[in-house]
């Protein structure tokens, strides 16, 4: 197993660890546990904190407020005239259930791959680049990639159009093997398509691969006009939020500190 296996791995129990609902349920276990041995003000430290994690996620527009910085930080530009390709990132089909049935079923993601068809008729001469394997540790799924072809297919796009990369587990595993996959000439416009809080990073990893994209993101999750309140949303999306702009916040972090990108947070000027 090489460096870059055991980070992958690495980052994946920590992220199980920290994120919010996981984070909760292993501080009440917490709060059981040294109650059991009497420790009383520790038990109310906990249960607390719990309270105070799960309450903010859920209940407030914290997650938006994080999220709405990382989607406005790549504006799409102006559509270009000519296109060379269209790569769009995975992350926006469900796996596991098209895996089992054999569909093409897109989750919350999937404006990724509406929107990449809508351009693939647009520029009609451009290679759609489809990156995305299985990123899970445990459960199983078909990769975004395998499952991409059916879904094009069935949207008109013809299959030789397609160039697929379907070994990536993460946004860095699939600039690093687009880079090796395509080879962009000097003048060539390539789109990157992803989520608009997922630009960022990708935009980073891009750059610091040499290999210049143009934002194009959509997926947005938030309006802008959210600020500051209780209740802006149902919990359940609230949390979905934080959960999400928590992730990539620690993602940039992440990449920053390990040397796959040169800024915290990759902007239009850098």
């Amino acid at each position: 197993m090489n460096d870059f296996s055991l980070l992958f791995y690495a980052s994946k129990v920590f992220w199980f660890l920290i994120q919010p609902l996981n984070l909760v349920l292993f501080l009440l276990a917490l709060s059981l546990l040294v109650g059991w041995f009497g420790w009383r003000k520790l038990r109310g430290f906990t249960l607390f904190l719990s309270f105070l994690i799960l309450a903010l996620a859920s209940w407030t527009s914290l997650g938006a407020l994080m999220l709405n910085p990382l989607e406005e930080r790549f504006p799409r530009p102006p559509a270009p005239d000519k296109v060379a390709g269209i790569i769009v990132l995975g992350g926006g089909l469900e796996g596991a259930i098209n895996l089992a049935r054999g569909g093409y079923d897109i989750n919350s993601g999937g404006d990724r791959y509406l929107e990449a068809a809508v351009l693939a008729r647009r520029y009609p001469d451009a290679r759609i680049v489809i990156s995305g394997g299985t990123g899970t540790v445990i459960l199983d799924g078909e990769g975004d990639a395998d499952t991409s072809v059916k879904l094009f297919t069935a949207l008109g796009i013809p299959q030789d159009r397609l160039v697929l990369e379907g070994e990536s587990r993460n946004t860095y595993e699939n600039v690093e093997n687009i880079r090796k996959l395509v080879a962009p000439g000097p003048d060539e416009t390539w789109l990157l398509v992803t989520s608009a809080f997922h630009m960022p990073r990708s935009v980073g990893l891009f750059r610091k691969a040499g290999f210049p994209v143009t934002p194009w993101p959509v997926d947005y999750r938030t309006s802008g006009q959210e600020g500051i309140g209780v209740f802006k949303d149902n919990p359940a999306d609230s949390l979905a939020a934080t959960t999400m702009a928590i992730r990539e916040w620690i993602g940039l972090i992440g990449y920053k500190f390990t040397g796959r990108i040169d800024s915290v947070f990759p902007g239009p000027l850098d």
